[in-house]
């Protein structure tokens, strides 16, 4: 297995790298730094965890450190959202620190002037969502003349956001010459015709999600009434002394609306999401990863860019519609190494949902009932509104049709002795494969 000071890259860079605790690359920086040095276009399959903000900014950081004449910004990374703009340009100043390059990070929901402030200093790599970057060029205070590299981060969240339009008009705007990295977890149709009309005879990369997480990653199912999902994550919550929690909903509502109910019940807990200020969810993300705060609730667009080493939970309070969003939602829990237990709450309305997850999943979920909260015999399927929406079509990407009872099998029920208690191992449970 090669080492960083293998992969060409320059000393100064992988001091920096070796000082933030990294002495071998993922297998996506091992196959797309020495790309990205070459020159050439680059088309890479990788998810959130696989080391990918790495695998494109060591590279531009090499390239962009190197003797030159040549001013203004160089680089551009384009992000679908403020919460992963910043964390890469963090990952760029963390990885650079030794070599001489400016670089800039602007998003919305912040004051403007600051940011035209700043490039009117020197700036050689800017990281951007698209919308304020359009805003800067209308108003023409950004200058992309000089740009020779483009990276696209999550190209198939960019699309899922209805930002294509956006992306083609920061397009139209660079050098034709340029080199092109763009970087998706999933290969949609769109990202496709995206690929096609961007790259140049692209050099292609595709990493597997890592087997080894999913191993670490503790899957549990509970099946439950929908009135009573709160009810019962409160009790896994106190009964499992869980303290550091990320849960996901579907929708900015759903997650304002579980955070204050959180609270009153004397759960700290606080949303994220799109509507959010800035200030509210740096603030939000701050006292989570220092462990002040309880439970984060997000939806998923505003959950990219959470990175927490050791997060112990991550608990679906409802499964997404996009199976692949659920992959990337649990792969937050089970880094470096550690444990981690994602816990999915599944009423009768997302049983076809579950069934699409372990479909992409190849595997079977395990399904328990908790003693106490037997499941209702009338319960009906209801359909699951304002799931996320095509930006084309207005079609929703899942299932606008109630799922069917039953489908997806029996659930095992745990009586009141069986019942496993939060934090109990697999291997005391009664009955458990």
């Amino acid at each position: 297995m090669s080492s960083f000071d293998q992969l060409g890259l320059a000393e100064p860079l992988v001091r920096a790298v070796t000082e933030h605790g990294y002495t071998i690359p993922t297998p996506v920086q091992q196959q797309a730094i020495p790309a990205v040095l070459a020159g050439g276009d680059l088309l890479a399959g990788a998810q959130t965890g696989t080391g990918k903000t790495a695998a494109f900014t060591l590279p531009i950081l090499h390239r962009l450190s190197q003797p030159t004449d040549k001013r203004g910004i160089r680089a551009l990374v384009l992000t679908p959202t403020r919460e992963l703009a910043a964390q890469v340009e963090e990952s760029v100043r963390t990885y650079g620190k030794h070599v001489r390059v400016k670089s800039m990070v602007m998003f919305g929901g912040v004051g403007i002037h600051p940011q035209i402030v700043q490039l009117r200093g020197r700036v050689d790599l800017l990281v951007a969502t698209p919308g304020r970057l359009l805003d800067h060029l209308q108003q023409r205070t950004v200058n992309l003349d000089n740009i020779e590299i483009l990276v696209l981060d999550e190209a198939d969240r960019m699309l899922d956001m209805g930002f294509i339009r956006d992306i083609r008009r920061v397009l139209a705007v660079l050098p034709k010459q340029r080199q092109n990295l763009l970087f998706s977890a999933t290969y949609s149709d769109e990202i496709k015709e995206l690929a096609d009309g961007l790259l140049n005879r692209p050099e292609r990369i595709e990493i597997a999600p890592r087997k080894a997480t999913a191993d670490l990653i503790n899957q549990r199912v509970y099946l439950v009434d929908r009135g009573r999902k709160r009810e019962l994550f409160t009790q896994l919550i106190e009964d499992g002394a869980w303290h550091q929690v990320l849960v996901f909903t579907r929708t900015k509502h759903g997650a304002n609306r579980l955070a204050e109910q959180l609270s009153k019940g004397g759960i700290p807990a606080l949303a994220i999401h799109g509507n959010k200020s800035q200030s509210a969810r740096t603030r939000a993300l701050s006292e989570f990863k220092s462990g002040d705060l309880q439970v984060l609730v997000a939806t998923d667009i505003a959950a990219r860019g959470i990175d927490i080493a050791e997060l112990p939970h991550v608990v679906n309070f409802e499964l997404p519609n996009v199976p692949e969003d659920y992959v990337h939602r649990i792969g937050r829990t089970g880094r470096a190494g550690s444990e981690g237990e994602a816990v999915s709450l599944v009423c009768i309305d997302e049983y076809k949902l579950l069934a699409d997850i372990e479909r992409l999943m190849k595997r079977k979920l395990e399904r328990e009932i908790v003693s106490g909260f037997e499941l209702d015999p009338n319960a009906r399927p209801e359909p699951i509104e304002n799931g996320r929406r095509h930006p084309q079509t207005g079609r929703g990407h899942g299932h606008d049709k109630p799922a069917q009872a039953g489908h997806g099998g029996p659930a095992k029920h745990h009586g009141a002795r069986a019942a496993r208690r939060p934090g109990q191992s697999a291997s005391n449970r009664s009955g458990s494969r």
